[in-house]
């Protein structure tokens, strides 16, 4: 496949999300009873850029990009570190704010990359599997069970990596990011499907993962 500019697009804004949701997480909103982090908005919709790439250009595809917002979050957290421990001016007076946010712990970091690797990489190979058993049909069947089976990974592994042992674990923790994760994928179906269809138009593209070798490892691109 010749890279587009449109698969350009779509892999920069699953990367932007992605980083986004990484930065906005550290603060908690409130809705009545319910806690959840303000990523909870964002973090979604690398999943639904991720079903678009899965979708349209197929696994291999998706797993390069998958690899690639992994490199780039990290590249983000290093000089994130590396601009925490650098010597402040006399006259700045931001250092603790900058600590208190963009300060991650090796555990929290370490939960986050799992998670991500984990759910994004079920998450692309679920929708490419079901696609060709439901042979191309029937799309929010794909989207809205691979993110089940995704966003279920990637939240419980992160936030039992994150918090276990802590008095903010509880399981109930883990049920509702899970389901605000999938009830934002299923509300945002109508434009998955606007823009997926786009996307085959244009490319006069629709991959299908016959003889695709699956593992997360694989330098197979087609």
């Amino acid at each position: 496949m010749n890279v587009s500019h449109r698969f350009v697009i779509v892999t920069a804004l699953f990367v932007a999300c992605l980083i986004t949701a990484n930065v906005i997480a550290v603060k908690v909103v409130s809705f009545g009873f319910v806690f959840l982090p303000a990523a909870i908005f964002v973090f979604p919709l690398s999943y639904i850029f991720g079903d678009v790439l899965t979708e349209v250009y197929g696994y291999r595809w998706s797993r390069r990009v998958i690899w690639l917002g992994f490199l780039a979050n990290l590249i983000f957290v290093v000089f994130a570190w590396l601009g925490q421990i650098l010597p402040a001016a006399p006259f700045w007076d931001g250092q603790a704010a900058y600590e208190r946010i963009l300060g991650y712990t090796p555990r929290l970091l370490a939960a986050s990359f799992c998670g991500y690797l984990a759910g994004e990489f079920v998450n692309s190979f679920v929708l490419a599997k079901m696609k060709i058993a439901t042979r191309g049909r029937w799309l929010w069947s794909r989207t809205i069970t691979s993110t089940i089976a995704g966003q279920g990974l990637d939240t419980a592994i992160f936030i039992t990596l994150a918090f276990a042992g802590t008095p903010v674990f509880t399981p109930l923790l883990i049920l509702y990011h899970w389901l605000a994760k999938v009830l934002i994928e299923a509300a945002a179906t109508p434009v998955t499907y606007v823009v997926v269809n786009y996307l085959k138009k244009k490319e006069s593209l629709d991959t299908y993962d016959y003889e695709t070798n699956f593992s997360p490892f694989s330098a197979d691109v087609g």
